[in-house]
């Protein structure tokens, strides 16, 4: 098969594999991804965009994950890039300025052993033979043995070990090959390399396929909670089921994407604006409603905060209120320096959305609902 081919082939199946950036945004929830799905835009921690080629080195596995597309048992084309064939693919779109880093992943072919190495060998002749410095995120796979995890941290700015679901009981709903406890032990082993400095640039990520086992969204965010605050987790990605045909959760309803959107912005709030696990508002089933957003829904449910003053509340209040995050809450700092903010059109002008916050705020004192402080809005 032409290289081109493959490419085509293992391109469509990383769309699998979706730990990636998320913007919650409609646009994002759309997932388009540009160039036929080979090239995915993500964001750096330091806020720098970057274009990765997204792809698999193989798609041909050996396990049969109920919700995988690329599982053993479902009947589609299969393909492996040598160590190769990728680089001299990633190189050629790196010198044309398509791309500006790598995102490697790969379903498990002949052995987890084979897989790892060719994954590694790919990225050693990008860093060694080619000299490239850009950026690379790799996937680990579960079964790797300390020495190959240890290079993946050399050669990688970013590593991946996907738990998929929250605990042993759901993961084994659909991936029963799988052992969750297994998986945590990775990441103890990557916790006890950063301890010793070993540690990548970017950090280490997770993913969770939600919605495809019964887990609950409390249960997803408090476990994220707590690979943040103990195992040093950069980022956890959630992925919203959608049913693939031709396998055992094919006839399953696929999961709503507002739900993916709101894990989300629950994770934000935890990772960004300092909230605690517990302080999150959860349904009766333990999943977070989707019909407002989950800062939305903590501020109508604690009046007690409210209403917070523009001129004087710190940077920790202000980024409570609803629409106002970090950066708003930074600029309005930096406004009211300079002088006191007025009325609604001041917060308009730097960019705050005011028909989100301003239920939940006093100007000088003044509720900007009432009528001598109210905007009309074009």
């Amino acid at each position: 098969m032409h290289i081109s081919d493959k490419i085509e082939i293992l391109a469509e199946s990383s769309k699998f594999d979706l730990c990636g950036s998320f913007l919650c945004s409609q646009e994002a929830i759309k997932r388009k991804p540009s160039l036929s799905g080979w090239i995915y835009p993500t964001v750096l921690p330091d806020g720098k965009t970057v274009r990765l080629l997204k792809i698999l080195l193989s798609n041909d596995c050996i396990h049969n994950c109920y919700y995988c597309a690329n599982r053993a048992n479902r009947p589609f084309q299969r393909v492996t890039l040598t160590a190769d064939e990728l680089v001299r693919l990633f190189l050629e779109l790196h010198r044309k300025c398509l791309v500006d880093g790598l995102f490697l992943s790969s379903a498990i072919t002949k052995s987890p052993k084979y897989t790892m190495e060719q994954m590694l060998k790919s990225v050693e002749i990008l860093r060694e033979v080619h000299n490239f410095k850009g950026y690379i995120h790799l996937k680990i796979l579960p079964e790797s043995s300390l020495d190959y995890i240890e290079t993946a941290i050399k050669y990688a700015d970013r590593i991946s070990i996907n738990l998929e679901a929250p605990s042993e009981k759901y993961l084994k709903e659909i991936a029963p090959e799988k052992n969750f406890n297994f998986l945590l032990q990775k990441l103890e082993t990557l916790k006890e390399l950063y301890k010793k400095g070993l540690r990548t640039k970017a950090g280490i990520t997770t993913q969770f396929v939600v919605g495809a086992s019964q887990e609950r969204d409390k249960e997803i965010l408090n476990l994220t909670f707590s690979l943040y605050k103990n195992y040093h987790l950069s980022r956890a990605y959630f992925s919203a089921f959608q049913p693939i045909p031709l396998t055992p959760l094919s006839d399953l309803p696929p999961t709503s994407t507002w739900r993916e959107v709101r894990l989300y912005e629950a994770d934000f709030l935890i990772r960004k604006y300092g909230f605690d696990i517990e302080e999150l508002v959860f349904n009766e089933n333990g999943n977070l409603p989707t019909d407002e957003d989950p800062k939305t829904v903590w501020a109508k449910n604690h009046p007690e905060f409210f209403p917070v003053e523009i001129n004087s509340a710190p940077y920790d209040k202000l980024i409570r209120i609803p629409g106002i995050g970090p950066a708003f809450a930074s600029r309005i700092i930096k406004a009211r320096r300079e002088k006191k903010i007025k009325d609604l059109k001041e917060l308009k002008k730097i960019g705050v959305p005011i028909e989100k916050c301003k239920n939940f705020i006093l100007i000088n004192g003044k509720s900007p609902s009432s009528s001598k402080n109210q905007l009309t809005l074009l």
